[in-house]
């Protein structure tokens, strides 16, 4: 016989859950890692302590879940799980979450302090990769394998070495570029380039090249 477990006390409440993960980004981006500490993030939010070791087992877990939630999301998990290699690179929402994305000032500093942290105070870092970052890869590895298993992708492609490829040009683009302005316009327009490039690569010798690649070699589009 299965028992059922009661949940004492109050529901959580969403209004207080935002407080909470919006003062955390804020100190986060403000003083780092160490100073995002969780009597300053239940100060800034207006709860006691208690309320924020309710919901959070740590200051990682909490930072990593409201660094996730600045994020404009799109359901990647079923965007990738029905990904076709020979349309185009990706998915119109995922296009538009990316660039929203990677064109937020916002997220570019809270991008900076997560990967500034990992020098000094690598948890943060280590555990948002085990919880998004290599769920991420895996599906996007998982989509470019079945396409190659299609025969739509060189055999010989290396796949991670893509991966790598367009996520090192994002993120140089975010983070080292100080003339690329934080404009979800221009970041959409460079990812498209970098994707384009990057299926280029990708693409099996003899599958025929999208009208655009045509257009690029003086080729009849027709």
């Amino acid at each position: 016989m299965t028992s059922t477990r009661r949940t004492r006390g109050r529901p959580r409440d969403p209004e207080a859950d935002d407080a909470i993960m919006k003062a955390a980004l804020e100190l986060f981006v403000e003083r780092g890692l160490e100073g995002a500490n969780v009597e300053q993030i239940a100060k800034r939010a207006g709860v006691a302590k208690v309320t924020v070791y309710r919901r959070w087992s740590s200051k990682e877990e909490l930072l990593t879940q409201a660094i996730e939630q600045a994020r404009t999301l799109a359901p990647e998990n079923d965007i990738w799980a029905g990904a076709d290699a020979a349309a185009q690179p990706v998915d119109e929402r995922l296009m538009d979450s990316w660039a929203h994305t990677l064109g937020d000032a916002r997220f570019r500093a809270i991008l900076a302090q997560l990967i500034g942290s990992s020098v000094t105070q690598p948890s943060l870092l280590a555990t948002y990769r085990e919880q998004y970052i290599q769920p991420r890869r895996r599906l996007i590895h998982t989509a470019l394998e079945r396409a190659r298993r299609d025969g739509l992708l060189a055999e010989d492609a290396d796949l991670d070495t893509v991966i790598d490829m367009v996520v090192g040009a994002a993120m140089y683009r975010m983070l080292i570029d100080p003339d690329e302005p934080a404009d979800p316009t221009a970041t959409r327009q460079y990812l498209e380039a970098v994707l384009h490039q990057a299926d280029r690569l990708l693409r099996h010798p003899d599958m025929p090249h999208r009208q655009e690649d045509r257009q690029e070699e003086g080729q009849d589009p027709a």
